[in-house]
């Protein structure tokens, strides 16, 4: 949605849907993806406070298919269960 096309508004301003910090936005991106690049997904997370951001290692675009994921994904948005063996990457690592 940030990349590609006109919306009639820009994304990065959008308020934060869940104003009583009930829930956050997700995503979960394979730093392989080729398709929607990790550093633009990266950038987005650095500016939008209300997003948690998951990066895989050594996965691509269609992630939910590999071993394990799916459930993890799962899990982390409907148990609200953390997933520590996806660290968000450091904020300096952050595209500006």
């Amino acid at each position: 949605m940030v990349a590609f096309g006109e919306r009639g508004f820009d994304p990065m301003h959008v308020s934060n849907p869940f104003p009583e910090n009930g829930s956050l936005m997700h995503i979960w991106q394979g730093y392989e993806d080729r398709i929607v690049p990790f550093e633009l997904q990266r950038y987005v997370y650095g500016k939008v406070a209300w997003i948690e951001y998951h990066e895989v290692p050594d996965r691509g675009h269609l992630i939910v298919h590999y071993k394990g994921l799916f459930e993890t994904i799962s899990r982390a948005l409907l148990l609200e269960e953390q997933s520590y063996s996806y660290p968000k990457p450091k904020l300096s690592n952050i595209v500006a």
